[in-house]
């Protein structure tokens, strides 16, 4: 510490408060009460007037040498006592942190900073900034002034000289940086975390002596802040993004600063919008600020967001919050159309933040970010609180003095307000800006607006009930289209002044209007993802924000935006494109009204590198030597440049040679070439370099020395040429060229080795040699990185190995594409592959055996754009093989597919059935009987074409729309009819419909036998019966409550001449009642004393049997017995809930203890539940049969129903042969590879036992052939993809003790391509009887 006395006060407080300046007030009293007591009187009474800080005595700036002492001085004078800090570089000195390098002094009024043994490491010239800060607080109002100095500190170098020794030569002046990972053009979503690196090597790396990493957005320097972090260390700089916000979209630049000069990578950030909270809603508004700051009013700002395909921006919503809290408060209640607000009403001295959200017709938007805090201070004031920093001058101080000011003039009521002008006009609202009153006197001011339209006479004051504190104000509610006049007033607690000199008349209007749309777009190919787009600026590009660009893939129709954030220049790289597709743009310009008119679009340009010249070749390989001439061979470039390489130039020298000497002066148009007139026994040299219609690339890098002289090994030389292709994630394909010297006997194979990069064990893949000039290496792994080379084989021995591979990265690229296969609209097979990455100079180089095709007659090459075809001209078998592609000027894109059997037979029946076309049938060939016994014969096919065309084939016989076939076709349904009017005997037989659409076609066949004519009949005869008068519901009786019998029915299709009879046994009978005409009923009453009926009890309903089935000649009888019965019992009959009334279908009767219901000829129609309901004297009883085909045989329409009765033997059980009641067809014709299915009806008692033969002979089951027998009855033979060696007979034998049947079916298979047999009539096949056993031959008893 320094012994230099202190005084008493300054020791016992270190920090200058209030209660430090009231005890040293106290004591300095105290101190000099005897000597000066009339001084300090005075001195007090002056005092008591508030003074503010007043500067004496200036610092001063000082020059030193370094580990030199100085002493700041500053004096200043105020009341009350001023508090004094010291500052270096803007931050606080503290000498409790230093307290040997720094000592402060405070006595009467005179401020010293002593700073000890001054420094400037590491530069040989230090600068440091010095202020000093003097606070004086009264009652009404704070002081701040600052002073400001500058201390240079130089380096002594005789000091300097006795620590290290001076070097004339200073070894690094210069400080390289080389970025070793730069970021990329990055995409990200708005609320993201985000951090941008870049690696980097400095030389030299000196801890004291680095560069300064410098982030730019837009060439505005970045700072750390709530939204971003900077970071600088161990050769890397970031940038960290906290919360991504549209606002932090653009351009970012990272510059590395140093002595040797500056360092850069830039790359663009794009910032999409977050998912909105509701569907359809715009994006959020960004780059809210504040301007023209006041007591209570700022203008806030913003720029619109873009609507690509939401609907637009109707308008804005501002929300402002007081900084510390978290209450958003909305500041307008209705939207306001432009990017500009003027926000009133905020209360003096506190801070606010504001953001945006912006509306349209489906939403409001998320909000904007938060603007920076701004401060509801007076201009002055603000200024005064936030004064930090100063220009760099070697001496500044500055003095506000806002207290002077605000004593300026001692006036009680303030003059009116001056220069009052309008500051902005806008179609909602005016803002009017005034000078303050000169002189405004002491006390603070408020002002009153005024407005009057022009013409009126009348004035309104604008803020009746809150006063303005700021010299400017916003005035809304004023009428559209109409002009108005303002005015201002001061006022003060003492009064209010005369108004203002009235302003000129001023109409609310937009002062701007919507931009108008840019010019011509032109897009130009940039890389393989980024397309380079300008455009012709609007007519008027006034206050334009920017412009917003858009894209979409041709033929797509859908627009997506590229920037977010509005760009100020006519030129802009859009990235993230899709290689080889092609795009088309458009733009928008932007200003605070909105978006104008999107551009017309720009012409289609395909997403290609632009052109360039071509990349080196590599790998030069010595392939042959004869002692005057070497053989030379290299690698293609990766990268044409985007145009086809023309050809090659090479260079060669002589070893320790510094010229280079041309070889050819044509170009080589191969990757091989014979340099001659060479020196034996010399070394030479080559480069290679490859040109295009840009220009000559770069050469190769030098060969290795090669030495002239001739090859005589019996080996054969290096196979040369590697290449690399279909690299997946465990294997890869390697192709070369055979060597050009064989050695003395011819190569007889290959042998090919491999290692992974970085080991010393080469490993053969193939054990043998193989013949071929590619193979493909499995079991790799996945990434892993490999080099590979070749070495051929002859009679004498392996030969020289090739040049290894370049390093290969086992790993399946993302997005892979392969080789696949197809058939077109017309049936050729083909195989195609697509290629997005390829450029305009890409060759499709298609092989088979990776051998390039060039077989004009079996193949036919189609290459579009990024995709390519290989068409089969006439394929057979000797097609299969594999087949490859590469594809060149592109990063080894290839791929290979494998032509097997089973591909090869999928696609010829594929274009046999496109060659040979089916129309598709939604309903096969059926039949149904109308109302008045026709029979309606239809299908129905997926759909017909207008000039489809059709025919019926009736038993082979064509038939032609007419009265007894009418003929109709429905296109628009696919719906294809015949009604015949009478099915007669001569009309059984098959039905066939065949169908052609083009080249499509189809048939459909349909056997009708038997059944078909049985119910025509009787529709036929039904509908006969009810044209004339007929019953309804037939004859039945009721008893009523006088005991009486009530006879009913009900009669339909009557008229008023109709006549009703009763009979009775023949006998007519009289009766005095009518007929009801209009409801058709009739009635007979049967007094009680004419006849004796038999009563129905519970207890004969109750005796009701269940309902039992008898098969009988006719057809099917439902049974019912009961104790007693006779038909004159009240009973009923239903079917599916529908009452059976009696016919020659369904016949109701009974005996004396069973009542019936026959069904006649029983059909599909008659499945279902069957109910018998007899009614007793207080409740009815139901019996219930749910006839579904369980245990009756219902005939379908293809087969017979044969049942022979044998005999009644004993007890009455009936013994039943077997018999084949559903039929086969004696023929089946079928196409090969479909699925065969016979199937029959058979019946037995007991059951029969049932075995299939093919050509007479028992066959086993397997997959191919399936047996199955369902419910006892129902017998199927299924053969799975049947060939022609199923063609054959195909018999089933069903037998039991009784007897059977034998049924012969004759299959035949026809194959692919041969042409459809001819449609015949199908008939049935006829069952041949086998013999019952012996022993029911024999005689019973016997």
């Amino acid at each position: 510490m320094s012994s230099v006395a202190v005084p008493f006060y300054q020791r016992r407080h270190k920090h200058f408060d209030q209660s430090y300046r009231n005890i040293q007030t106290r004591y300095v009293l105290e101190e000099y009460a005897v000597e000066e007591n009339m001084a300090l009187e005075r001195h007090i009474i002056e005092e008591r007037i508030s003074r503010a800080p007043e500067i004496l005595v200036r610092l001063r700036s000082h020059t030193i040498w370094e580990k030199m002492s100085v002493s700041l001085c500053f004096t200043v004078q105020g009341f009350p006592t001023p508090v004094v800090q010291w500052y270096k570089n803007e931050e606080l000195i503290s000498p409790a942190s230093d307290p040997t390098k720094y000592r402060i002094e405070s006595k009467y009024g005179v401020h010293v900073l002593h700073i000890n043994r001054c420094s400037c490491f590491p530069s040989r010239i230090s600068r440091s900034a010095y202020s000093i800060t003097e606070n004086s607080i009264s009652c009404s109002d704070q002081t701040l002034i600052c002073a400001k100095c500058n201390v240079l500190v130089l380096k002594n170098p005789f000091i300097f000289s006795c620590i290290v020794p001076l070097s004339h030569d200073v070894c690094f002046t210069h400080i390289d940086v080389q970025f070793l990972e730069k970021f990329g053009v990055t995409f990200a979503t708005e609320g993201e975390t985000l951090t941008l690196k870049c690696s980097m090597l400095i030389t030299p790396e000196l801890k004291r002596l680095r560069p300064r990493a410098e982030w730019y957005r837009d060439d505005v320097l970045l700072k750390d802040s709530k939204w971003t972090q900077l970071y600088f260390g161990e050769g890397q700089a970031a940038l960290s993004f906290s919360h991504l916000n549209k606002d932090d979209e653009g351009l970012y630049t990272l510059r590395m600063v140093s002595r040797g000069g500056i360092s850069e990578c830039s790359a663009f950030l794009f910032v999409r919008d977050a998912d909105a909270l509701i569907a359809g809603a715009p994006g959020a508004p960004m780059d809210v600020k504040c301007h023209d700051a006041n007591r209570d009013y700022v203008i806030v700002t913003w720029k619109p967001p873009n609507t690509t395909s939401e609907s637009p921006v109707i308008g804005y919503f501002v929300d402002k919050c007081e900084v510390g809290l978290e209450n958003w408060v909305q500041c307008n209640d209705a939207p306001v159309k432009v990017c500009k607000y003027p926000v009133t009403g905020l209360q003096e001295g506190r801070s606010y933040v504001f953001r945006v959200r912006a509306v349209n017709s489906a939403g409001i938007s998320r909000p904007s970010r938060a603007s920076e805090p701004v401060a509801a201070l007076d201009p002055l004031d603000l200024e005064r609180t936030q004064s930090s920093g100063f220009p760099s001058a070697w001496l500044i101080c500055c003095l506000t003095l806002a207290a002077f000011i605000n004593l300026t003039g001692d006036v009680q009521i303030p003059s009116p307000p001056t220069n009052v002008h309008a500051s902005e006009i806008s179609k909602t609202y005016v803002v009017l800006s005034w000078d303050p009153p000169v002189p405004r006197g002491r006390e603070p001011l408020t002002y009153f607006i005024e407005k009057s339209m022009v013409g009126s006479g009348s004035w309104q004051r604008v803020n009746a009930q809150v006063a303005v504190k700021s010299p400017r104000y916003a005035v809304f509610d004023l009428a559209e289209g109409k002009p108005y006049v303002f005015r201002v007033l001061s006022a003060n607690k003492n009064g209010i002044s005369d108004p203002s000199e009235i302003t000129e008349p001023i109409q609310p209007q937009d002062t701007i209007v919507l931009p108008s749309a840019p010019g011509q777009v032109v897009a130009t190919r940039n890389t393989k993802t980024s397309v380079v787009v300008q455009w012709d600026k609007p007519k008027h590009e006034e206050d334009l924000y920017g412009y917003y660009i858009e894209y979409s893939v041709v033929g797509s129709n859908r627009w997506e935006p590229s920037n977010h954030k509005p760009i100020k220049y006519n030129r802009f790289v859009v990235h993230g494109l899709e290689t080889g597709e092609q795009y088309v743009f458009r733009v928008k310009a932007v200003n605070a009204l909105g978006l104008s008119e999107n551009s017309q679009e720009s012409e289609a340009v395909t997403v290609q590198a632009a052109l360039t010249c071509p990349s080196y070749p590599h790998g030069i390989t010595l392939l042959n030597c004869d002692g005057h001439s070497m053989t030379l061979g290299w690698k293609a470039p990766r990268y044409s440049g985007g145009s086809p390489i023309l050809g090659y130039y090479i260079d060669k020298r002589e070893a320790n040679h510094q010229n280079w000497h041309e070889v050819n002066s044509s170009l080589i148009t191969r990757t091989i070439y014979t340099v001659k007139d060479l020196t034996e026994d010399a070394f030479y040299e080559f480069k290679v370099a490859a040109a295009n219609l840009v220009g000559i690339g770069q050469p190769s890098d030098p060969s290795e020395h090669f030495k002239c002289k001739a090859w005589t090994m019996p080996e054969p030389g290096p196979a040369y040429d590697l290449m690399i292709c279909e690299v997946r994630n465990t294997s890869l394909v390697l192709l070369w060229k055979a060597p050009v010297y064989e050695g003395k006997s011819p190569i007889t194979g290959y042998l090919v080795d491999y290692k992974e990069v970085d080991t010393e064990d080469w490993i053969t893949a193939n054990e043998k040699p193989t013949s071929k000039r590619y193979f493909k290496v499995t079991d790799l792994h996945e990434g892993h990185t490999y080099v590979f080379k070749v070495r051929a084989v002859n009679d004498a021995g392996v030969g020289k190995s090739s040049e290894i591979s370049e390093p290969v990265l086992v790993e399946e690229r993302p997005g892979t594409k392969e080789i696949y296969s197809g058939v077109d609209e017309e049936g050729n097979i083909y195989l195609a592959f697509d290629c997005k990455e390829a450029t305009d100079a890409s060759h499709f180089a298609w092989g088979k055996s990776y051998e390039e095709i060039d077989d004009s007659h079996k193949f036919k090459i189609e290459t579009e754009g990024n995709h390519s075809k290989l068409y089969f001209k006439n394929p057979d078998k000797s097609d299969l093989g594999t087949y490859s592609i590469s594809v060149s000027d592109t990063d080894g894109i290839s791929s290979s597919f494998v032509m097997d059997d089973q591909e090869f037979e999928r696609l010829m029946a594929l274009s046999y059935e496109i060659k040979n076309p089916t129309i598709p049938l939604k309903s096969e060939l059926a039949y149904e009987v109308l109302d008045k016994g026709e029979v309606r014969f239809w299908i129905q096919a997926e759909s017909l074409s207008p000039d489809s065309t059709f025919r019926f084939v009736i038993n082979d016989k064509e038939v032609e729309n007419s009265d007894r076939h009418k003929i109709n076709c429905d296109r628009s349904n696919g719906i294809i009819e015949m009604v015949m009017e009478k099915f007669t005997i001569d009309n059984e037989g098959t039905y066939t419909v065949q169908i052609q659409d083009g080249k499509a076609k189809n048939q459909s066949s349909l056997v009708l036998i038997g059944d078909v004519l049985a119910e025509s009949e009787l529709q036929r005869k039904e509908y006969l019966r009810k044209q004339g008068p007929h019953f309804s519901e037939f004859l039945y009786w009721n008893v009523t409550e006088e005991c009486e019998v009530l006879l009913s029915c009900k009669v339909a299709n009557i008229k008023k001449e109709t006549d009703f009879k009763w009979y009775k046994d023949g006998s007519g009978v009289d009766v005095e009642e009518l007929p009801d005409l209009q409801k058709g009923e009739c009635h007979l009453s049967i007094p009680k004393v004419l006849y004796r009926l038999p009563v129905t009890n519970d207890s004969f309903c109750k005796s009701a049997s269940p309902l039992k089935i008898l098969c009988t000649e006719e057809g099917i009888r439902l049974q019912c017995f009961l104790k007693y019965y006779n038909e004159e019992m009240k009973v009923s009959w239903s079917h599916r809930e529908s009452k059976i009334s009696s016919g020659e279908k369904m016949k109701i009767g009974g005996g004396e203890d069973v009542a019936w219901l026959q069904i006649s000829e029983p059909t599909e129609k008659d499945k279902g539940n069957y109910t018998f309901e007899i009614f007793g004297g207080k409740e009815s009883f139901k019996r219930t049969l749910d006839l579904s085909g369980q245990g009756i045989f219902i005939r379908p329409d293809l087969l017979c129903l044969f049942i022979d009765y044998a005999d009644f033997i004993g007890n009455r059980r009936i013994t039943v042969k077997t018999d084949i009641i559903g039929g086969l067809p004696d023929v089946v014709t079928i196409m090969d590879g479909k699925t065969l299915n016979l199937t029959c009806t058979v019946f037995g008692n007991p059951d029969p036992e049932v075995v299939w033969f093919k050509n007479d002979k028992a066959f086993e089951i397997d997959e191919h052939y399936a047996y199955s027998l369902e419910q006892g009855k129902y017998a199927s033979l299924t053969i799975k993809g049947v060939t022609s060696e199923d063609s054959g007979k195909y018999s089933i034998h069903v037998k039991n003790k009784y007897g059977g049947e034998t049924v012969d079916v004759t299959v035949s298979v026809y194959r692919h391509g041969e042409k459809m047999p001819e449609i015949k009539p199908g008939q049935l096949a006829k069952p041949r009887p086998i013999p019952p056993s012996e022993e029911v031959l024999k005689p019973e008893g016997k």
